[in-house]
């Protein structure tokens, strides 16, 4: 289990649920805001709430983006949690001519008018076989979400969870070693600790 579990902060992540859900698990979790602060740990935690543009700037603003980028390509786990898995995307409908971070091709779109939204509450995750990000997970697998954006990658094989709110959408991705889950692992419960658990492993 690793040791050093880093929690970015950028002034829009339910950061300390977040660093709790890791303790419980062993991990020694720290939150820092800054490009020194990201060095030296196992694995890279980007939780989010609010608006994609505003969680960019803010991410600018920090000089965050460059480290971000640079902690991926050493090829070490790195996980996008609700708005902060929507921010591994390249673009996204809700701030137009804002660019995402990148890691994982394709773009977000909001849920159509028809539907209420955010879409809050616990749903069912359809689970890809063989992902061990799921090990040990009990069926069905269900999660607690709050969102009114969804991603869309553009890669074959890169959604590894989906759910089901008017259509079909990724809940769950992974791109060689960057992983995003739409829903809240640190709400909801048993599975959300094991899933972080699991990512924890791949460190």
């Amino acid at each position: 289990m690793p040791q050093r579990v880093v929690i970015i902060d950028y002034g829009m992540g339910n950061l300390f649920s977040v660093r709790h859900a890791f303790a419980a698990l062993g991990a020694k979790a720290r939150v820092a805001g800054s490009r020194r602060g990201l060095k030296g740990c196992d694995g890279l935690v980007l939780p989010g709430v609010g608006a994609f543009g505003d969680a960019m700037r803010e991410l600018e603003k920090r000089d965050l983006i460059a480290p971000i980028r640079d902690f991926v390509r050493t090829g070490r786990p790195f996980l996008g949690i609700c708005l902060g898995m929507q921010l591994l995307l390249d673009t996204s409908e809700e701030s137009p001519g804002v660019d995402g971070l990148g890691l994982v091709a394709g773009s977000v779109r909001r849920f159509g008018r028809r539907l209420k939204c955010p879409h809050i509450g616990w749903n069912k995750i359809e689970a890809v076989q063989g992902q061990a990000l799921f090990a040990g997970v009990k069926r069905p697998l269900y999660a607690y979400f709050c969102h009114s954006y969804f991603v869309v990658p553009k890669k074959a094989g890169v959604a590894i969870g989906w759910t089901r709110y008017g259509g079909r959408f990724a809940s769950v991705v992974r791109d060689a070693n960057v992983y995003g889950v739409q829903f809240h692992p640190e709400k909801s419960q048993e599975t959300g600790l094991r899933l972080l658990e699991n990512f924890l492993r791949r460190c």
